[in-house]
């Protein structure tokens, strides 16, 4: 592994080692770029991981002070975690489940395909379908996601069975095990999944992809790359010229340091970014960096969420195998005889008893809640995965009465649902329910949404600068060597889980900034 100087300002920076950080890292250092990747988080390798809900979310999850304000229930359930993000090597490709699917050709032009819709700050995006296909293909095939590229799919547990068999009862047609990240046979060096089942606590058997045991391994064999876990940046410094020109990180002895650097990218999720961003404020840059349009922070996206938990006559254990390989697509298609704009998925999930007892009904209590707990043995699981709308009014903000370990005002998360969010997810809960019921379920649980896990929006994509944060190759408007590497660059969220864009557009944008160094652009 490279060891660079503080002082060497031929470095790009990249902040965060997930999905989009660590992806981008490799990228470049493939490239013969030199990159000095910062993470926040420990690095905790897969035998140092836990099967254990609790005692794993006590050492992956982000659990940093953040607050929350708006109407949407997590404000009031989990004000304190308003995300369920992770702060170590790796970021939340330690902690997704896996699932893996293209946004749709409509997703990008969503002003376009959907009109105006009051409350609705849509925007189309500044690239299509056609223009990330070629690095879809290069992002699935790096994955090694099952039905891509000849890779069979997973095999389907019994909480997939009941999913199965219950959609094609009630007239479903695009039901399977899905488009996962988890090896289905050895690949890449990584053996085949176990069916475990602590997908979220972090893969023991290392068969699902994160950037923890594939990108930031590879990057390190390239001798470019110079790994630094445990700092946590807390400011990015510009030159006279406005230029972005080193952070400013808290290292893992507590010591502050200064990292030059020729480009800085950020990767540190849609509520870090923007807190970050916000927090770099100077006399040039009163609002923050790259906060010319005010749109920094704004339209903040978490997925129209919730989940279906149904009991059966006879056990299920829903908990054994992949956490997520079953999905329902038909809803996702465009139908807005529905009484809503967008499309939502159907996917499996389940919960272990400790986070069934935090989730199913937070506060809850009494008989009726203890005997719906008696019943987890057969109980069966699915979530909603929706497109929510962009508002204006969903932001990231600094919360200034409110400092973090290092004195800096932490970041506090708005979010009021819309109209179209709440018909979207009424929608679900009803046909979740339906599939359920037409395989013989005896009760059925509306559960409430969690913490969120795709956070979404807050440095937008826009073609005008005025509409949005960055341009379509995640670049600055304002500042030509500050980048967004991350979901936060999301011009609108689509029904489908976000990591997979991520992946993809961190492929696209390793080219574009390699492209510009070596013509000197930046």
């Amino acid at each position: 592994m490279a060891k660079y100087d503080l002082k060497d300002d031929s470095v790009v920076v990249v902040i965060g080692s997930g999905a989009g950080g660590g992806t981008l890292s490799n990228e470049l250092c493939q490239k013969g770029v030199n990159v000095v990747l910062l993470e926040a988080g420990k690095r905790t390798e897969i035998q140092d991981f836990v099967n254990d809900e609790w005692a794993s979310f006590l050492q992956l999850a982000w659990l940093d002070p953040r607050t929350t304000s708006g109407n949407w229930r997590v404000a009031k359930d989990f004000p304190t975690l308003p995300a369920w993000t992770c702060k170590t090597v790796g970021g939340t490709t330690t902690h997704w489940a896996g699932a893996s699917l293209r946004f749709q050709e409509h997703e990008f032009r969503t002003k376009t395909v959907y009109g105006s819709i009051p409350g609705a700050n849509l925007l189309d995006w500044p690239l299509t379908l056609a223009e990330l296909a070629p690095y879809y293909a290069k992002a699935e095939d790096k994955m090694g996601v099952t039905r891509t590229n000849d890779i069979p799919g997973l095999p389907g547990n019994n909480n997939f069975k009941i999913m199965e068999y219950g959609a094609g009862k009630v007239g479903y047609k695009t039901v399977h095990t899905g488009r996962m990240a988890i090896n289905s046979r050895e690949r890449d060096g990584r053996g085949s999944c176990q069916q475990i089942g602590f997908c979220f606590q972090g893969c023991k058997s290392g068969a699902k992809w994160s950037t923890l045991y594939t990108e930031i391994p590879k990057a390190e064999a390239t001798g470019r790359l110079d790994l630094r876990p445990e700092s946590h940046v807390i400011k990015i410094v510009h030159d006279d010229a406005g230029k972005v020109s080193g952070v400013v990180y808290v290292d893992a002895s507590g010591a502050t340091q200064e990292q030059k650097a020729r480009a800085i990218c950020v990767g540190c999720n849609s509520i870090e970014s923007p807190r970050l961003l916000l927090n770099s404020e100077s006399a040039k840059y009163p609002d923050g960096l790259a906060n010319s349009s005010g749109m920094v922070g704004r339209n903040y996206m978490r997925h129209t969420t919730g989940s279906v938990y149904s009991i059966f006559p006879k056990p299920v254990h829903m908990y054994r195998g992949t956490t997520m390989a079953g999905i329902v697509q038909d809803e996702a298609a465009l139908d807005t005889r529905r009484g809503f704009a967008g499309g939502y998925e159907l996917e499996t999930l389940s919960l272990g008893l400790p986070f069934m007892a935090a989730f199913l009904e937070p506060g809850a209590w009494g008989r009726e809640y203890a005997a719906a707990l008696g019943s987890y043995a057969n109980m069966a699981g699915m979530w909603i995965v929706g497109e929510d709308m962009p508002q204006a009014n969903n932001r990231v903000t600094l919360n200034k009465g409110v400092k973090d370990r290092y004195g800096m005002p932490v970041p506090n998360v708005h979010y009021d649902d819309h109209e179209n969010d709440i018909k979207m997810r009424e929608h679900a809960y009803k046909r979740g329910a339906e599939i359920h019921q037409a395989a013989g379920a005896v009760q059925v649980f509306h559960t409430p949404p969690y913490p969120s896990t795709h956070n979404l929006g807050t440095n937008r994509m826009s073609e005008n600068p005025k509409d949005g944060v960055v341009n379509k190759w995640g670049q600055s408007h304002d500042i030509k060597n500050l980048f967004v590497s991350d979901g936060s660059q999301f011009t609108t969220g689509g029904a489908e889980n976000p990591t997979l864009t991520i992946v993809t557009l961190a492929i696209r944008q390793a080219d574009y900034i390699a492209d510009q160094m070596s013509k000197k652009e930046i």
